[in-house]
């Protein structure tokens, strides 16, 4: 989104206006199309208090449960995330925390550049949500710490559930019988604007166990900034001269804090696959498939054929497999223009005070730089953090204006052996696992 942050920079009169002014929503559950308010608690209790819990039990039998607590520049933290599906009989542990870590916004005439997280009060625009916006879900009401406006309680999180389609579909070889699921999602989000930007921060929990990250920019093109400093930008408006909006990027990355069945002792694994043509009396070509343990730290790039698991130290699923997670990558375009933005994930040992991918705030010791490619410096991995990095390329078009659709940008986390088999299986089939044979 073309943005002239200087036309829309905040006061604490303005902002005090801005979030006055609008209406808010948070929680998850089926029910009427309408978003229950709730009063702003009091600080978290160590353990996370009834005010600062998400538990969620979804239609197809999964149960979600994590804390959250609002960051004074991160927004949403959410902490302590377990998934349960049917046929486990007890929570699994996923995530310590899991947080943006950092929107980074550089423009493509070189004039100007944004870290929104670190730099541009993301957390201090935390937006009312409207019950409307908040469908079959509750709202509850968030604190903002060190508040610009007189009031620091914002109605500001939503938390609900929606359908997503099939999770499967088989038909049965003998009885003829299509056994097939919709699935089911917790969501749960904010809207922070920054400027003339409206970013919603999504997060999804889906009940076969995989964890979805969105961030979707909206809101509105600036109508102050159609100067097209890059001398490339889209023409807005009529006729060939119109205005031009000047175009820019978007690179958002997120800081996950594994604890895989509660131990942050978890494992890097790399995988890589090459293809080979076909040898002397093969019918088609080969693939090949080997494992990288990732024991130091790492700036990884992606590739073809080529994909990151986080591997739980403790915990096996029933079939003695050792539980693990995925990271899957969703599109992207990768900047080149900073040393930050130049790798697709980066695996960093646990430190306290390495929270934001860029211009981080924190005092990490001496050299140690305040980006998280300087992070990556030899570290044996014992408690690994992994940040990844999604970036967008926004060149306007006519369609951005008025109000501006939003365009989305994220990753997933799956689950690869968490349970010994699909989570949402249908009880009469419960014993096909592992080489089964039709029964007669």
């Amino acid at each position: 989104m073309s943005v002239n942050r200087h036309s829309k920079v905040r006061t604490r009169a303005a902002v005090g206006l801005t979030v006055a002014t609008l209406a808010a929503g948070v929680t998850a559950g089926a029910g009427p199309a309408t978003a229950r308010p709730q009063a702003a608690p009091a600080a978290p209790a160590a353990e996370c208090s009834a005010d600062y819990r998400v538990e969620q039990k979804l239609s197809t039998g999964t149960t979600w449960r994590m804390c959250w607590r609002y960051d004074g520049k991160a927004g949403l933290v959410l902490e302590n995330i377990s998934y349960q599906p049917k046929g486990e009989p007890k929570p699994i542990k996923v995530l310590n925390s899991a947080r943006l870590g950092q929107i980074h916004v550089p423009y493509d005439d070189g004039n100007v550049e944004y870290d929104d997280l670190t730099g541009f009060d993301f957390a201090q625009g935390l937006m009312s949500l409207a019950p409307s916006e908040c469908p079959g879900g509750t709202i509850k009401t968030v604190k903002v710490p060190e508040s610009w406006n007189e009031d620091p309680n914002v109605k500001g999180l939503c938390t609900t559930t929606r359908s997503r389609g099939h999770a499967y579909r088989m038909q049965g070889d003998t009885a003829n019988k299509v056994y097939q699921a919709q699935g089911k999602d917790l969501l749960v989000y904010t809207v922070n604007q920054v400027g003339w930007y409206e970013y919603m921060t999504e997060w999804r929990f889906q009940d076969d166990g995989t964890i979805t990250m969105n961030v979707g920019a909206t809101g509105s093109l600036s109508w102050e900034d159609y100067d097209a400093g890059d001398g490339r930008g889209w023409p807005i408006g009529k006729g060939a001269n119109a205005a031009k909006a000047t175009s820019h990027s978007h690179n958002a990355f997120w800081r996950l804090d594994f604890a895989l069945d509660g131990s942050t002792a978890n494992k890097i694994e790399q995988y890589d696959s090459t293809v080979t043509a076909p040898a002397a009396g093969q019918r088609a070509p080969s693939t090949k498939t080997t494992r990288t343990k990732v024991t130091k730290e790492l700036a990884g790039d992606s590739k073809n054929y080529r994909w990151w698991r986080v591997v739980s130290a403790t915990g096996k699923n029933k079939d003695g497999h050792p539980r693990s997670y995925e990271i899957v990558p969703g599109p992207t375009t990768k900047y080149p223009g900073r040393s930050y933005t130049k790798h697709d994930v980066y695996f960093t040992e646990y430190n306290k005070c390495e929270l934001f991918a860029s211009h981080n705030p924190g005092a990490c010791g001496a050299g140690a730089g305040t980006s998280v490619d300087k992070w990556v410096n030899g570290q044996a991995l014992k408690h690994p953090v992994v940040w990844t990095n999604i970036g967008f390329h926004h060149i306007a078009r006519d369609e951005d204006q008025q109000p501006m659709p939003v365009h989305w940008q994220g990753f997933s986390i799956a689950p690869r052996d968490v349970t010994a088999m699909n989570p949402l299986t249908p009880a009469e089939l419960g014993w096909q696992n592992g080489h089964w044979r039709p029964r007669s």
